[in-house]
């Protein structure tokens, strides 16, 4: 597998020259920090589906109207992901991060003050903006960072950051919002992002090169080995993107089209299930707080396992396509089949515990999906997952909607029909159409060369 060194820097960055044998552990922090950001554009783009029922109340809101506030957010968010992804490519992952976690810090205050559908709308509006080029960028960053063999386990963890701010999020808003009501939730997570950007701008670095905790061995490992032993170069300069033969590329679109998929199932969790749990399962605020968690909790099981079960398959046998698909295709079968009983059960325990068995079968494939942009893509991963999430985004804000519309009319069960139809197409896009093998950027092979 190829793996690009390309940097976004001007200048010949700093190569360690110390002869210890063991790796430093640097890369480890950084992804610690990188995952602190998926923690926070969670807990940010889920705090409301939690005061969701109080603001609908306090602005006379029907659930149609919720549901197109709720999917605003995924429109803006759709429209940021292929400039986020470009501008952390083109000009390197700190500077644009950190202007995502000051923008992260402003977007919860405009929710805190809106005063009806309207300024829900923007805050929702400039929250998808803010978040858009969080994970193609960071994506970019992580490409950098880590070898090709542990690309599966790093979205994973990521991932599984973001599945975790799911999980507390319910609890830690409703403790806020009985406290001191619901725009103190928007208050409290304002924070995080500030506090974020500050500390990401004195500890991440674009390169391990240029960091000063990067031993040799840690490098030799990330960046690989010449065959005279000497560490694979780092190439210097700002990468023009290849936008047709990326946007031109069939495997591009299919790699959107499977995570269009996954996207569309995972949203309900961030949109509608607080209030599904609520109002048609008849949980109380504590009860939310605990057993709604389990299906979230599955996930981050799920994303940790495909990304490493992925790496593993890998390593073991050097066949991405195996590797990857092995992971993805199972998924997504077994998790539209969970989600019909999950439905249909007059039980509300059977139908958390299905949902989470559904949910941890989705996840496993999440890291997977990010991993491929990385193979496909590599030193333009950042614009190639953008065009993937942004894809993805559209679809999710249609789950917003769709779940609201029906749920308004009072049908409870047959949203999650269309969730297990649209799982089985993403299983049958993995099983024929995608090939981590096939590059978007580089020109298509030609017969008999």
């Amino acid at each position: 597998m190829n793996q690009s060194t390309e940097s976004q820097q001007s200048s010949q960055p700093r190569i360690p020259t110390d002869s210890a044998s063991r790796p430093t552990k640097t890369r480890w922090w950084i992804l610690f920090l990188i995952s602190l950001l998926y923690l926070i554009t969670y807990m940010d783009r889920g705090n409301i589906s939690v005061a969701a029922p109080e603001i609908a109340r306090e602005f006379h809101l029907s659930k149609t109207a919720m549901g197109l506030i709720l999917g605003c957010f995924t429109w803006a968010y759709a429209i940021g992901q292929v400039p986020g992804g470009w501008l952390g490519d083109r000009f390197g992952p700190k500077k644009v991060l950190i202007g995502i976690g000051c923008a992260l810090g402003m977007a919860p205050v405009l929710n805190a003050v809106a005063i009806g559908f309207n300024s829900l709308m923007g805050a929702r509006f400039f929250l998808g903006l803010a978040e858009a080029g969080a994970f193609p960028v960071s994506s970019r960053g992580m490409q950098m960072w880590f070898a090709p063999s542990e690309r599966g386990r790093i979205q994973g963890i990521t991932h599984l950051f973001s599945r975790l701010a799911v999980a507390l999020t319910p609890a830690f808003a409703a403790a806020i919002m009985v406290a001191f009501g619901w725009r103190a939730i928007f208050y409290a997570c304002a924070v995080f992002g500030f506090v974020w950007a500050i500390v990401f701008k004195f500890l991440y670095r674009n390169n391990p090169e240029e960091h000063k905790s990067v031993n040799r061995a840690e490098l030799a490992h990330i960046r690989g080995v010449n065959p005279d032993g000497t560490i694979k170069a780092l190439h210097i300069g700002r990468p023009r993107v290849p936008w047709r033969r990326i946007l031109g590329s069939p495997n591009m679109w299919y790699i959107a089209a499977g995570w269009c998929c996954f996207f569309f199932g995972s949203n309900f969790y961030l949109t509608w299930y607080p209030t599904y749990l609520r109002e048609y399962r008849h949980m109380s605020l504590v009860k939310l707080g605990f057993l709604g968690a389990l299906p979230i909790i599955a996930g981050m099981a799920g994303d940790l396992l495909g990304g490493v079960a992925t790496d593993g398959l890998l390593v073991k046998t050097g066949n991405a396509k195996l590797a990857r698909r092995v992971v993805a295709v199972p998924g997504f079968l077994l998790a539209g089949l969970f989600v019909i009983p999950a439905a249909m059960t007059k039980s509300p325990l059977v139908s958390v515990l299905c949902l989470a068995a559904s949910f941890f079968c989705l996840e496993v494939m999440n890291g997977v999906a990010w991993s491929v942009c990385m193979d496909v893509g590599r030193q333009f991963s950042g614009t190639v997952s953008g065009v993937m999430n942004m894809c993805g985004a559209f679809a999710a804000s249609l789950t917003a909607i769709v779940y609201g519309v029906l749920f308004d009319k009072g049908m409870w069960i047959a949203p999650f029909f269309v969730t297990a139809g649209v799982m089985f197409s993403g299983a049958l896009i993995w099983t024929f159409l995608i090939d981590p093998n096939v590059s978007v950027i580089d020109p298509p092979a030609q017969p008999g060369s």
